[in-house]
């Protein structure tokens, strides 16, 4: 209850400053109530859903949308905080100066002006973070990119000189409500026509049964080499109370059932060859190995006890902090490694090619894109589907083809 109390309490601070900005903005008493009838609405429709909330009950689209909604509200107004907060740090002490230097009558109108200025600068600033809130909850989050990268090994076999891969990440069926979205989304990796198709986890929240509705969705997707997939930490079913162990195991093997029945080989700490003209390359697929206390059944000695040291080598690896703390330095020298994970935390600034931000880097070194160390790769997916906040704000779902190419790597 107690941390409730200081949520509405803080709230509360948070709108008295931004809702000072819009009354000096906005006179119309009717507009008013309809800022203070939006404001109640929404924070009481997240006190609703999330007053005693546990997790391991399940995230419904309703809990989504409750946070969604709160977000939207809340980030605009820290906003508008930040400005007239600091208008007021220079605002008061001028005031009272100016009241004892020139009188009451002298300063009145210029505090006036100057803090309507501020408070339009900090509604219009506002608003672009509100707007862009409000379209990635209702386009954002199936606003799929196909992102496509061109990689050179000298030491590729000469017959997988121009083989290209998809890779998908993080579908996260239970989150989506838009069928249609999702047929295009596969329609579009399709496509592509790629050899093979590699996915690197979570492919549900929680629960196999999510995935149900996907299934004749998902079984769509075909290549020539392939369907390939490796499990992430929420495939495990980790974060869901289970009735009994029996039930949670019941949901692996049903979740893994899924997973072949779509047409994907699930590879479980084990290793596959892709052959071509009496030629082949290794695909090594690791369970989810995370740092930072997420689950650690990756055994990556394991996954390559058949691989050759000399063989080109694929890793699939949900987790991309598995590539910076075991991978990078591993004698077998793993090529290429495929990871996905931190959603680019859904939200952030990119211009493909010029410039990427989002806060998640202060979290994980390698968080989105393409990364090179020690003369090995990995791509870090920025996820398919998206979680817990239902959109996606300037960092899209993510389709990603990968061409790989007999020849010095580029500098």
């Amino acid at each position: 209850m107690l941390r409730w109390i200081i949520f509405i309490v803080v709230f509360l601070v948070i709108d008295f400053y931004a809702f000072q900005a819009f009354k000096t903005v906005v006179k119309n008493n009717w507009l008013q109530m309809v800022y203070w009838l939006i404001t109640l609405l929404v924070i009481f429709n997240f006190i609703f859903n999330y007053y005693g909330f546990d997790r391991s009950n399940g995230f419904s689209h309703v809990h989504a949308y409750a946070f969604g909604f709160f977000i939207a509200l809340l980030v605009p107004k820290m906003i508008v905080l930040g400005f007239m907060f600091a208008e007021d740090v220079f605002r008061v002490p001028q005031a009272i100066y100016r009241y004892f230097t020139e009188g009451n009558a002298a300063q009145g109108n210029y505090f006036a002006s100057r803090r309507a200025f501020i408070s339009k600068m900090a509604l219009g600033i506002a608003a672009i973070p509100l707007a862009s809130i409000i379209y990635g909850i209702y386009k954002g989050k199936y606003n799929y990119k196909v992102l496509k990268y061109t990689l050179n090994f000298e030491d590729l076999p000469d017959a997988f000189d121009g083989y290209k891969l998809t890779q998908i990440s993080d579908i996260h069926s239970g989150s989506f409500d838009n069928l249609d979205k999702v047929k295009y989304a596969v329609d579009l990796i399709n496509e592509q026509k790629s050899d093979v198709i590699l996915f690197t986890g979570d492919i549900v929240n929680n629960k196999a049964e999510e995935l149900v509705p996907y299934k004749e969705v998902f079984n769509k997707l075909k290549a020539k080499d392939g369907l390939y997939s490796v499990l992430g930490n929420h495939d495990y079913g980790d974060y869901v109370k289970w009735e009994s162990d029996e039930a949670k195991h019941q949901n692996l093997e049903d979740l893994k059932n899924l997973q072949k029945e779509i047409g994907f080989n699930l590879l479980l700490n084990e290793s596959k060859f892709l052959e071509k003209n009496g030629e082949r390359i290794a695909l090594v697929g690791v369970e989810n190995w995370g740092a930072g206390g997420f689950k650690k059944a990756g055994d990556l000695k394991k996954a390559a006890r058949n691989v050759h040291e000399n063989d080109f080598k694929i890793l699939m690896s949900h987790d991309p902090s598995h590539w910076e703390r075991e991978i990078i330095n591993d004698d077998y020298h793993y090529h290429l490694t495929l990871s996905g994970h931190t959603h680019g935390m859904q939200f952030g600034i990119e211009i493909p090619g010029w410039f990427k931000w989002s806060p998640v880097k202060w979290r994980y070194k390698y968080w989105a894109g393409i990364y090179k160390e020690m003369g090995q790769y990995i791509n870090v997916n920025r996820g398919f589907g998206y979680l817990a906040f239902p959109g996606r704000v300037g960092i899209w779902p993510e389709i990603t083809v990968i061409e790989l190419k007999k020849g010095k790597p580029l500098a």
